[in-house]
């Protein structure tokens, strides 16, 4: 990972952290997915810092497994906020692509106070 990728933070929101329980993925399968963005590999770039990242099952490859929405600022923060197989859905829709492009300037903008008192509240949680 680059230099600048260091002081990266990776965050997943409540629902992502009920999304990776449920399906068994670990939080070493999230730090890989942004290693790879941080190293230029992007599934789909969605625009409004809003990235699209597959993720292995847990035993298998990337290309049968999940799909993540990520909010992503370089060398600041990383949020997981949603997950999806490709057998569930094929892809999103206009109107959530706008909700999650108005959520990453939300996210993006938060204080590190902020972000402390959401994990306090579970609303957030962070992967170490």
């Amino acid at each position: 990972m680059p230099g600048s990728e260091t002081s990266l933070r990776i965050f997943k929101n409540a629902w992502f952290k009920r999304f990776v329980r449920r399906k068994k993925i670990n939080d070493q399968a999230l730090k890989e997915a942004i290693a790879r963005i941080a190293e230029g590999y992007v599934d789909a770039d969605l625009g409004g810092n809003v990235l699209k990242q597959r993720i292995a099952r847990p035993g298998q490859g990337r290309s049968g497994g999940y799909r993540t929405i990520i909010i992503f600022r370089h060398g600041d923060k990383a949020f997981f906020v949603y997950g999806f197989a490709k057998s569930e859905k094929e892809n999103l829709d206009k109107d959530e692509i706008t909700i999650f492009k108005k959520s990453a300037k939300a996210l993006l903008d938060l204080s590190d106070e902020q972000i402390k008192k959401l994990i306090e509240n579970e609303g957030l949680t962070e992967v170490k």
